[in-house]
This record gives structure tokens, C-alpha cells and sequence, in this order.
């Protein structure tokens, strides 16, 4: 019976069923963590509003990218870069000094392992895609939201002192991904519209995961805060607006009949871009610290 009545609403809006029901889970756990909220856990009405950013960075891109003008290289560059350079200097600024703080150490094995694992799940996440019968692009980027999700849960749930700023800037890179995504699958003839599970898979992980507590360990908890800013290091560096041959700005610029000299002249975009990301999240930081 649910899900006749959920492919009717498919039919109707054009969104697809397992769309609607990331959407509605997003939203019954939005309820709860308010209602719990209340209760002594101010720090999920953070996680919340980190969620919803998620959720509407990436679903307003989603028409955007859909309908798209191909050959609008530079706004990419300049999406992607900003995103990167503020997930970068915010992970540098926010998450590394608490895990150093709390062990050098163990904060250091930390940062490691999150970008060698993080490098490894996305590599073999892509070669699993090809597995499967789902769209690989959604599938890939519902895994790292959801994973992404239960590290910032984790992290505000045991450090309730951090601003949402730091939860803003680490989730920048959901609008540019969501428009490249859309871009990509209405290329291909898919359903843009299905990468709102991505954008609500966030948040579905999230809020849930800001209850659990970590043990009152240094060295874990500097394990944990190290691997969280070694993960998002890693989709940052992901994020870099890299001006080669393959890769989603050259799919953009090969539409035109000069690709290679628009290459080189958004390298310097590139840079800028991403450039001005860190310079934002530093001005941020002065007027809150």
C-alpha cells in the first residue's frame, strides 16, 4: 500500500520514491532532534541546521544542473574552488588543533588513516559501482553523504562547543556536487531528481549519530577528531578544481572549439577560487572569534 501510494506521488512529481522517503526521514528526524533538543541537547539544533544546509545546497543545484549551460566552465571552477578552499582551511583551522590538542600522536595516526581510508572507499566504492544496476553517480555520492553525515553527528555530539559554522563549511561542496551530479545524469538521460537522497542522507545519519558519546579517552577521542578532519581533508582535495583532461571541467570546456586554451586560463580560476574559499571561512573566523 505505501508504496503505491509513493509511486503515485512519483508519478505525480515527477521525483522518485526513494527521493521522498530520504525527504521524509530527513524530516521525522528533524522533529525528534527538536523535540530532544529541548530536553539538554542544544547541540542538535546545530546538527539540524548543518543538515538543512546540506539539504538545500543540494537541492536547489539540482535543477541548475540539470538545466545547465554546458559551456559554462568558469562557474564550475569557481563552485568547486571556493567549496574546497573552505572545507580545507576549515578543517585545518577547526578539526586539527582539537585532535592535536587533546595527543599529537594519535591525533597525527588519525589524520592519516582518514584521508588513506577516505582515498580507499571512494576508489573502491567506484569499482563496486559497476557491480551494481543502480546510476553510479548517485550511488556514489549517497555513500558519502551518509558516511559524511555520521562524522559530523559524531563530531557535534561530543564537542558541542563548536560553532555551525565549522558544519557550514564542511558541507559547502554539497551545492557545486549536486550541480555537477544533475549536470552529469541529465546528460546521460537519468533522473537528477534522485540525488535527493544524497541531500537528505546527510542529515539521516547525522542527527542519529550526534547521541553517541565517546569514551572519556584522550588518545580516542584524538583518533577520532583527527580521522573526521582527515576524511573531509580528503574530500576537499577531491573538490580541487583540477583543469585536466578527464575530469568534470574538461567534460564542460571540450563543448567548445578551444578547450585547451580555456584550460589554461581557468588554472588561474582555479587557484583564485579556491584562494577566496579559504580567505571567506578566515574573515568568518575573525568576526566570531
Amino acid at each position: 500500500m505505501v508504496t503505491n501510494e509513493l509511486s503515485g506521488f512519483n508519478n505525480r512529481l515527477g521525483v522518485p520514491a526513494v527521493a521522498l522517503l530520504a525527504v521524509v526521514g530527513l524530516l521525522a528526524l528533524t522533529a525528534w532532534a527538536i523535540a530532544v533538543a529541548g530536553d539538554g541537547r542544544p547541540e542538535l539544533l546545530k546538527v539540524v541546521g548543518i543538515a538543512w544546509t546540506a539539504f538545500v545546497a543540494m537541492a536547489v543545484a539540482i535543477p541548475l544542473g540539470a538545466r545547465a549551460d554546458r559551456s559554462h566552465a568558469r562557474g564550475l571552477v569557481w563552485a568547486y574552488g571556493v567549496a574546497a578552499g573552505a572545507m580545507v582551511t576549515s578543517a585545518a583551522v577547526f578539526l586539527l588543533p582539537q585532535a592535536f590538542g587533546l595527543h599529537p600522536r594519535w591525533g597525527g595516526f588519525g589524520v592519516a588513516s582518514g584521508i588513506v581510508l577516505g582515498f580507499a572507499a571512494h576508489t573502491v566504492g567506484h569499482r563496486l559501482t559497476h557491480e551494481t544496476t543502480f546510476d553510479h553517480t548517485s550511488l556514489e555520492i549517497s555513500a558519502h553523504a551518509l558516511a559524511a553525515g555520521a562524522i559530523i553527528g559524531i563530531i557535534y555530539g561530543n564537542m558541542p562547543e563548536l560553532g555551525a559554522f565549522l558544519g557550514v563549511a564542511i558541507v559547502s561542496h554539497k551545492g557545486p556536487a549536486g550541480y555537477a551530479a544533475a549536470r552529469r545524469l541529465a546528460d546521460g538521460d537519468g533522473d537528477p531528481w534522485v540525488l535527493l537522497v544524497p541531500a537528505a542522507g546527510l542529515g539521516v545519519t547525522a542527527i542519529p549519530a550526534s547521541i553517541v558519546a565517546l569514551p572519556a579517552s584522550a588518545p580516542l577521542n584524538a583518533l577520532v577528531f583527527g580521522f573526521a578532519a582527515g576524511v573531509f581533508l580528503h574530500v576537499a582535495m577531491d573538490f580541487l578544481p583540477t583543469c585536466e583532461i578527464g575530469g568534470d571541467v574538461y567534460d564542460v570546456a571540450q563543448t567548445t572549439d578551444h578547450a585547451h586554451e580555456l584550460l589554461d586560463s581557468l588554472r588561474l580560476h582555479a587557484v583564485a577560487s579556491t584562494a577566496f574559499g579559504g580567505v571567506v571561512v578566515f574573515l568568518a573566523w575573525l568576526l566570531v572569534a
